[in-house]
């Protein structure tokens, strides 16, 4: 359930630029509030105020009473404006939640159990690839975040938006399935598995020629019956020393 915070607005008269101005050298933040067949209304609100809002996150999922001189209105801020130099705000809209509403949102990708996961334990790197999903839903059905579950990811495996639960009464907007999450390998990984790759595989072929050719494996093998003993080795346990050589008459 989505907690409805409150927040003070003064109606401002409608204008252009010359307007707007005026209302931020009083250290306001002009804005609007449209949405639900009414017409909108031009607001203004306070800047320290509208800028610890939009700094503590999760401004554009959270809803709003606006009281607008003693008048309440349900609303959802769709967008705001900040200054390209001094990163402040500078403008903002509100959009009116009638009965029933229905709204489109973004909401915020969360990794979770991130220890637990294999990969990351192997040294591989969480990477978010999708950092927010758009959501249609019930301004009251909000989510805080779309928490995805890594603690069975390997390397180089991902988990896509299909993969995930969400919450109840909340469906996607989108149509496609992006991936979310991925575990990307440490470095030096790619050529420590291409290293182990080749030395299987030409262990394998070894083996297979080997049992091609019958030869019996050289350690702990048995010598073959009436082999010569190898130069200076011993002779078999129980069995006869060798005769010596013949010496040539003279």
């Amino acid at each position: 359930m989505a907690t409805v915070k409150e927040l003070k607005a003064m109606a401002r008269p409608k204008g252009g630029k010359g307007t707007a101005r005026a209302e931020r050298r009083k250290g306001r933040v002009p804005g609007v509030i449209y949405g639900d067949h009414k017409d909108p209304i031009s607001i203004s609100v306070d800047h320290a105020e509208l800028k610890q809002r939009i700094y503590a996150g999760r401004f554009l999922t959270t809803i709003y009473e606006l009281d607008v001189d003693g008048t309440k209105h349900r609303v959802i801020p769709r967008d705001y404006q900040l200054d390209p130099v001094k990163d402040l705000p500078i403008h903002v809209d509100f959009m009116r939640l009638g009965a029933g509403a229905k709204i489109r949102v973004r909401i915020p990708v969360r990794v979770t159990n991130q220890d637990q996961a294999p990969g990351v334990k192997r040294g591989g790197t969480v990477n978010i690839v999708t950092h927010a999903v758009e959501v249609l839903c019930a301004p009251e059905d909000i989510p805080e975040s779309i928490d995805v579950d890594i603690s069975g990811l390997e390397i180089n495996y991902s988990k896509h938006l299909s993969d995930i639960a969400l919450p109840p009464n909340v469906r996607v907007a989108e149509r496609t399935d992006p991936t979310l999450v991925t575990i990307v390998p440490p470095s030096g990984y790619a050529e420590e598995m291409k290293a182990l790759a080749e030395a299987a595989a030409a262990a394998a072929a070894a083996a297979a020629a080997a049992a091609e050719a019958g030869v019996a494996p050289a350690e702990g093998a048995a010598a073959a019956p009436g082999a010569a003993p190898a130069p200076g080795a011993a002779p078999a346990a129980g069995g006869a020393a060798p005769a010596a050589p013949a010496q040539e008459k003279k």
